[in-house]
């Protein structure tokens, strides 16, 4: 199991334990065989010799292992002892921790402070400061997935709402993005990049301060909606009419967020949709009265002449 996989489950454990806060059998300790895995908030986290759990999670207090803790033991404020066995990684925010002759520990030890592994010990993982490798293995990448989620449910949100108030969008994407590509691209590009240069010159003059400040924080709204059209455009250059508008904007929204998943390319998938939407808004804001109902409407023949 690698250690990316084990910190989900231990902040899996991390979250249960939270919630748990308002029951009292989890107010100081939970030191008894009943569950598989021992969560404490504050006291002391004993695992007996000759009993096993699975995970071992303490937040504040020293945890002391004579036993076995089949999975991770992690500690984020205390001393650690172990000298029975844990099976996977040794995680200890903040503490000493000292591994006695006779114990092992399967995976890696990862500690801010330097451990004391006495003779006669053994981890079969890596001595691992840390912040390296914390910040940088398992925090990055869940942060990037936690975001990756927040993000797609507030996009299909905004893009659906977007539909529904404005049903005219779809047409005018359509002709957009059909007789006027060029000026999608131009407008899209001047809007992406022109908008954070005004706000940051307004920041820089005592009176456009707080106008600038408003532009900075209306970006994301802003990129966001860009981003929803862009998906919706993008959709309609294979889902054609007359299918429905919200079946080519869901079409077009799960291809970006699979695209996303893929870090140098979803970024670079967020920047064409955006810059597409924005274009394709501007576009249809200067367009004619009338212009967008007459969107890919089927010529209709005039009626023939009777003499």
């Amino acid at each position: 199991m690698s250690f990316g996989r084990r910190t989900f489950g231990v902040a899996a454990i991390v979250c249960l334990s939270v919630v748990a806060l308002a029951s009292p059998a989890f107010a100081q300790v939970d030191d008894g065989p009943d569950t598989d895995d021992w969560i404490v908030l504050n006291g002391r986290l004993v695992v007996p010799a000759g009993e096993t759990v699975q995970f071992a999670v303490i937040f504040n207090g020293n945890a002391t292992i004579d036993g076995t803790v089949a999975e991770t033991l992690v500690v984020f404020n205390g001393r650690t002892e172990i000298t029975g066995t844990v099976e996977e990684d040794v995680i200890v925010f903040n503490g000493d921790v000292l591994i006695r002759s006779g114990a092992r520990v399967g995976g890696d030890v990862v500690s801010r402070e330097d451990p004391q592994i006495e003779d006669g010990a053994t981890v079969e993982g890596r001595v691992t400061d840390l912040a390296r490798r914390w910040n940088v293995y398992d925090v990055t990448f869940i942060g990037r997935f936690a975001w990756w989620l927040g993000y797609t449910v507030s996009t299909l949100v905004l893009g659906l709402v977007l539909l529904l108030l404005a049903p005219r969008l779809d047409p005018a994407s359509i002709r957009a993005m059909r007789e006027r590509m060029g000026g999608v691209i131009g407008f899209g590009v001047l809007s992406f990049f022109l908008l954070p240069i005004i706000a940051v010159l307004l920041l820089v003059t005592i009176v456009g301060i707080p106008l600038g400040l408003f532009l900075l924080l209306a970006l994301a709204l802003l990129y966001s909606i860009g981003y929803v059209v862009g998906a919706l455009a993008l959709a309609r250059l294979f889902v054609k009419e007359p299918t429905s508008r919200y079946v080519a904007f869901l079409a077009g929204w799960a291809a970006l967020r699979v695209i996303a998943l893929v870090p140098f390319l979803g970024g670079l998938a967020w920047a064409v949709a955006t810059v597409l939407g924005l274009g394709t808004l501007w576009v249809a804001a200067r367009s004619r009265p009338g212009e967008m109902e007459s969107v890919a409407a089927p010529l209709v023949p005039p009626p023939p002449v009777t003499s």
